[in-house]
């Protein structure tokens, strides 16, 4: 194992922004610093919600520029979302977004063909209406997929373009409902029968996997002297995450929290009953593997959504007020894909309220309070049920992500969980992608090691359960009767 520093630079992209942060890491020591940010904004056009993909791209090569010298790239994003090529590998349109509306009522119609019980014991994915599988079966008249060779998710599409070399990363692909997560291959059965053309997707690749050297042009135009490799990683940034999951044992559960919060287990094996697929959590694969077995929670979008309905407050003036409502006066189901789609967030949770016949939160900071109680309400449930389901109980909550640096949060979800909460780091996705490109390259050792260095340099911040787990069991029931 190596004892030399040395650098790498993550590519990390968010569904509000993305970044470039370089990780400097031997055995012992783990630095992490940000070379450039830079905004994602959506755009809707006439045909929908589309991503900037050029834009990013543009900004991941700024970040390379800004980075300097680097041993190794690897890149993670959100997940499902693509990109489609043509034969001569260009990019046929902006990549449709997630929350776009084109696959409402898809799922129903895929259900007729596979029953959702089949789907779900083939490919161990919870129901979303924005999976790839579903977004590609609402693609399928359209000019644009008639006309496509290849199919590429977007870190692999922005990996294309800095190689020229195409795949498709294992723990992204996992989140397509086209991959068996018991055989971590695709699931050819289920997308026969669904008309879904595997040949579009790139070779498998898996974290650790070499994906090309940077393109001469891109050097070029970033400054670097190469060779440099870009190293696979996992790909799906909530995959980065929990690998960067400070984590001593294996009875922990994590919440990844950020615009999403995705709470659950790191299992050895999928749960693919029946019970499990009624309690939508899905069976994502993550590394050496390992199955991620979690919930989708919404998350702090639901905050965000009413800070830009807002005006943009401050933020730490709004959390100082919400500490200061009365908790659990009123909770919404943080999970409800009625507030999926962007705009009069404040509205539609005031909405909800009233029409479950709790008080009706008015102003910003009782709206506020109700979104993080309704969040660590959510993160309850997760938590608890995922123990039940996979019959692998926990001893500690870790929170990772941004939501880290929000301690009424995480205070509210250790006293919803009744469990200690160990919160960091904060840029777990960026630090998980930089330790597995260590990995790769000899710098640490395994899972265990990466963990260890996380825990040994890392700040983390430790919160106990406080108050009447008696007050979040009445919520809990007063949520489910509403």
């Amino acid at each position: 194992m190596s004892t030399a520093v040395k650098s790498y630079a993550a590519v990390d992209l968010g569904a509000s922004s993305g970044r470039v942060m370089v990780g400097r890491a031997s055995r012992d020591s783990l630095e992490l610093v940000e070379a450039h940010r830079f905004p994602n904004r959506p755009v809707r056009t006439p045909e929908g919600l589309r991503w900037d993909v050029l834009a990013l791209y543009a900004g991941v090569l700024d970040g390379l520029k800004a980075a300097g010298p680097v041993d190794s790239v690897g890149i993670d994003s959100w997940a499902v979302d693509y990109g489609l090529l043509d034969a001569d590998g260009a990019l046929l349109g902006n990549p449709v977004h997630y929350r776009d509306t084109r696959t409402d009522g898809v799922a129903e119609k895929a259900w007729a063909t596979v029953p959702a019980a089949e789907l779900y014991a083939a490919t161990g994915l919870q129901y979303a209406p924005f999976n790839t599988l579903y977004q590609l079966i609402a693609a399928r008249s359209s000019a644009q997929l008639a006309y496509a060779r290849r199919l590429l998710l977007i870190p692999d599409l922005l990996s294309y373009w800095l190689t020229g070399e195409v795949g498709t990363e294992l723990t992204n692909a996992s989140t397509t409902q086209l991959i068996d997560p018991r055989t971590r291959d695709w699931a050819y059965g289920v997308a026969e029968r669904l008309g879904v053309d595997l040949e579009l997707f790139g070779p498998l690749r898996r974290p650790g996997d070499p994906a090309g050297l940077l393109r001469p042009r891109v050097l070029e135009e970033t400054g670097l002297t190469g060779p440099v490799p870009v190293t696979t990683v996992g790909s799906h940034d909530t995959a980065s995450a929990v690998a960067a999951v400070p984590a001593t044992g294996e009875r922990f559960a994590y919440i990844c929290t950020g615009t999403w919060s995705l709470a659950g287990l790191e299992l050895d094996a999928p749960v693919l009953t029946e019970e499990s697929r009624a309690a939508n959590f899905t069976n994502e694969l993550g590394l050496d593997g390992t199955v991620r077995y979690l919930r989708n929670i919404m998350g702090l979008w639901l905050l965000q959504e009413c800070v830009r309905d807002w005006g943009g407050p401050d933020l730490g003036e709004l959390l100082g007020a919400a500490a200061g409502v009365p908790a659990l006066r009123s909770v919404v189901d943080a999970g409800d894909s009625a507030f999926l789609a962007p705009g009069r967030m404040p509205e539609r949770i005031a909405a909800a309220c009233r029409e479950s016949g709790q008080p009706v939160p008015s102003s910003p900071a009782e709206v506020t309070r109700c979104i993080l109680d309704s969040l660590a309400l959510a993160h309850r449930r997760a938590v608890a049920e995922a123990q039940a389901l996979a019959d692998h109980p926990v001893d500690v909550v870790h929170i990772v992500g941004g939501g880290t640096r929000n301690a009424l949060l995480c205070q509210l979800t250790a006293d919803a969980c009744g469990l200690p909460v160990v919160a960091g780091p904060a840029e777990a996705a960026a630090l998980g992608n930089v330790l597995v490109q260590a990995r790769t390259h000899g710098v640490v050792d395994d899972r265990a090691s990466m963990r260890g260095l996380v825990a040994r340099t890392q700040p983390l911040t430790r919160y106990e359960p406080q108050g009447d787990p008696a007050a979040w069991r009445a919520a809990q029931d007063r949520l489910a009767r509403a």
